[in-house]
């Protein structure tokens, strides 16, 4: 079936879903293979469900109905069909990544936008090879800026997911000790984010850049850019007031001082990166301030909350060398008494696990704190002399411990790998 056939169908439907529990009726249904599933084994259950239209890539699957609509890659199809839509539209598109803080800055982004643009953004975080074709077919003819968070494990896949999305302006938050197995090393990590940067030179477009990153700077002296940062050297001007350690993030941009809501010296840079896309898309700096401050963080990043016998940083989105010791080192500034740690096991380091796993424990054994709980197989490999600090295989063997520990009075400091699910915790503390 060629492209224009398929995005004419499209373009009759509701929207696209690849889940069936997430089907809306008039929707467009991908069957899409996975290590454990075949999509196509829904075809039925989806149309059952009131989608319009199901795409399907194995014959054996197809009856004799108009819905059924037969390719010869399903994901391959919604790839085609997403890129298709996106060149349909000349409005500006942002691509965003990064090592650590991408989901965090792109809501804060989508936040100061919103004020002034009717934006397309984002989910969660489905910036994946499924995820941003997904986020592209929802931009309508109202969209009038296209924010796409882009996600990745492995060298060429930031440059794949610039080709389906075209953005016309990027930003990398910063290169971290993340996806370390797929990428190689951390040169193998500026490599594969720096895909970006090759993309907008390579088509004219713009590149916002944090000054004080030098490897940014580095990497983009010969192409377009916008850059932020506390010199004067800048396109944008932004000052750190945060006055005290515990209490939130404080920015000075263009005489304004915008209080955010969140905490830890590391979000700083997502904040002021946030200003500086309101300056470039002239947004007025009182919608920025608005934009800024009215953002909440949820979804287990950064988020602090009370129970009835503790404080909580609940960080368990997820985490790699680089976020685990950037928010270490803010809770341990910001906190001094009644200080708890639970981490989790970093994932999906190959090689490296063993050693960034240590580092981590030999940083944390230098430190004053009441107790530390390390969740996982790898933190339980490490070695420890610390009198303070207990291993947990796994999660459910912690929450036995915490059934049997009444911690009161404590600020608990929670970070690990999403695949390590430290959230279930705060239910016990």
């Amino acid at each position: 079936m060629q492209i224009e056939e398929l995005y004419a169908y499209f373009l009759c439907s509701t929207g696209v879903a690849t889940d069936t529990r997430k089907i809306k009726k008039g929707c467009f249904f991908f069957c899409l293979k996975g290590e454990n599933f075949d999509g196509n084994t829904f075809a039925e259950e989806a149309l059952t469900k009131g989608a319009m239209f199901v795409v399907i890539d194995d014959p054996k699957h197809q009856k004799n109905n108009r819905s059924y609509l037969l390719v010869q890659d399903s994901l391959k199809s919604l790839q085609e069909l997403a890129h298709y839509h996106r060149i349909k539209f000349s409005i500006p598109v942002i691509g965003l990544t990064g090592s650590n803080g991408k989901t965090t800055t792109k809501e804060l982004v989508n936040s100061v936008l919103s004020q002034q643009y009717k934006t397309t953004s984002t989910a969660d975080n489905l910036n994946n090879h499924i995820g941003v074709p997904l986020t592209l077919l929802n931009i309508s003819s109202k969209t009038q800026v296209a924010l796409i968070e882009m996600g990745a494990n492995h060298l060429e896949e930031i440059a794949f997911l610039c080709e389906l999305a075209q953005p016309t302006l990027g930003y990398i938050t910063n290169f971290g000790k993340a996806h370390l197995e797929g990428f190689g090393s951390l040169e193998g990590v500026i490599n594969g984010k720096s895909e970006i940067y090759h993309f907008l030179k390579k088509n004219k477009g713009t590149a916002l850049i944090n000054k004080e990153d030098k490897k940014q700077s580095n990497l983009t002296k010969k192409q377009k850019t916008f850059s932020f940062g506390q010199s004067n050297k800048v396109d944008l001007h932004i000052k750190n007031k945060t006055l005290r350690l515990h209490k939130n993030i404080s920015i000075e941009v263009d005489g304004m001082e915008i209080k955010s809501g969140l905490k830890g010296n590391f979000n700083f840079t997502n904040i002021a990166a946030a200003a500086a896309f309101g300056f470039y898309f002239k947004v007025s700096i009182e919608k920025i301030k608005k934009g800024i401050e009215k953002y909440i963080p949820t979804n287990n990043r950064s988020q602090w909350c009370e129970t009835d016998s503790n404080t909580l940083v609940l960080d368990a989105y997820n985490a790699n060398p680089s976020s685990m010791r950037a928010a270490l080192e803010s809770f341990l500034e910001t906190e001094k008494e009644g200080r708890l740690l639970i981490l989790g096991d970093m994932l999906e380091l190959g090689n490296f696990s063993e050693q960034e796993h240590q580092e981590i424990v030999d940083f944390i054994e230098s430190k004053k704190i009441d107790q530390i709980l390390l969740v996982g197989p790898e933190f339980k490999k490490t070695n420890s002399t610390a009198i303070n600090l207990k291993k947990f295989l796994t999660t459910d063997k912690v929450i036995l411990y915490l059934k049997k520990t009444n911690y009161q009075n404590k600020t608990i400091f929670i970070k690990g790998s999403r695949g390590i699910a430290l959230e279930v915790l705060k239910n016990y503390l």
